[in-house]
């Protein structure tokens, strides 16, 4: 039996296209490449759930250092803010090749429509990544198949080519009609996925890159949680929103770094990286104050920090920051 590698972003257009190939009778198991940018969520559906309800097995490898090294120097740019989609295509199809050699797999499948996405989906673009990561001929796009040149697995006969699709451009409503003719009732909404297509995350990143030669991925795995304020420019604070992001950021901590919280008052946890100096504790403590439940008896908050390392907090009382410094402090 044939054998196809599909890699499954966990959306609708990827369990389409390894449900169509695998309705033909070829073998298809999945890989989904989780990142600091990406992660193995789409839409909140885990990818492997995903890769349950289509019967089929999953491997999810974990590419943020990879990946970074693309992002901050693509070889064809970026999109509107920080997605270099065309490098980072051609990367994932290039890592997905090396494991359908060792698999022993024929060829790769991708949920890409022709004309989905501005800069990626586009035909010259299709042509870039095919180039550049050396799959050739290898990469089968079953929704807009009959829009593109026959691939090897249509020419050899591993797949009819008439049993493929023809989908064009960004509309739903061909994916949505056919999930239902397939039987696939559950999936998830779009949901843009790729942070790097975020303008908030991706000036985040810019900021961190410009003022941190040195950054690493557990930098840019802060910069997914909360608010964020540059104090000076080395120290840097994040500041949850909800509970979510407070667990988060407790888990995220590492040596080095400073907690601060509201005492005796309903507020956030807040993190703050590279805060050395007395002026950097008043400035951070201020920005948690500033979104802490206000004090009926005075106009000052006690706020606690203390060193990831230590136990003991330190306790001071600030005013909560004015709106006016907190916008100049705002990442």
């Amino acid at each position: 039996m044939v054998k196809a590698i599909a890699l499954m972003s966990g959306g609708l257009d990827s369990m389409l296209a390894a449900k169509i190939i695998s309705l033909q009778g070829v073998e298809v198991e999945g890989v989904n490449f989780a990142s600091v940018f990406h992660g193995s969520k789409a839409g909140g559906t885990p990818i492997a759930s995903t890769a349950g309800m289509l019967g089929i097995p999953i491997k999810v490898f974990d590419v943020s250092e990879e990946l970074f090294e693309i992002v901050k120097n693509p070889k064809h740019g970026y999109g509107r803010n920080m997605n270099p989609c065309i490098d980072c295509h051609a990367f994932m199809f290039k890592r997905a090749g090396l494991y359908m050699k060792e698999s022993g797999a024929s060829f790769l499948i991708t949920g890409e429509v022709l004309g989905e996405r501005p800069m990626s989906q586009r035909k010259p673009a299709l042509d870039i990544v095919e180039k550049d990561s050396g799959m050739k001929g290898l990469i089968l796009r079953p929704l807009s198949a009959k829009l593109l040149k026959p691939t090897i697995p249509e020419e050899k006969g591993w797949v009819a080519r008439d049993k493929l699709m023809d989908i064009e451009g960004r509309s739903r409503k061909p994916q949505m009609e056919l999930a239902k003719e397939l039987g696939i009732t559950k999936y998830p909404t779009p949901a843009g996925g790729c942070l790097l297509t975020d303008k908030g995350f991706a000036d985040r990143l810019r900021d961190l890159i410009d003022s941190k030669p040195d950054v690493t991925v557990q930098d840019i795995r802060l910069l997914r949680v909360g608010r964020h304020f540059r104090l000076t420019k080395d120290a840097r604070l994040a500041v949850g929103r909800d509970r979510e992001d407070n667990d988060n950021l407790l888990k995220l901590a590492r040596s080095g770094d400073v907690f601060f919280y509201p005492v005796k008052r309903k507020g956030p946890v807040a993190l703050g990286r590279r805060i050395l100096e007395k002026d950097d504790i008043i400035k951070a403590s201020a920005v948690v104050a500033r979104y802490s439940d206000k004090d009926p008896v005075s106009s000052e908050i006690e706020i606690a920090h203390k060193d990831f390392n230590e136990k003991k907090s330190i306790h001071i009382r600030v005013l909560p920051m004015a709106e006016k410094d907190l916008e100049g402090l705002r990442i």
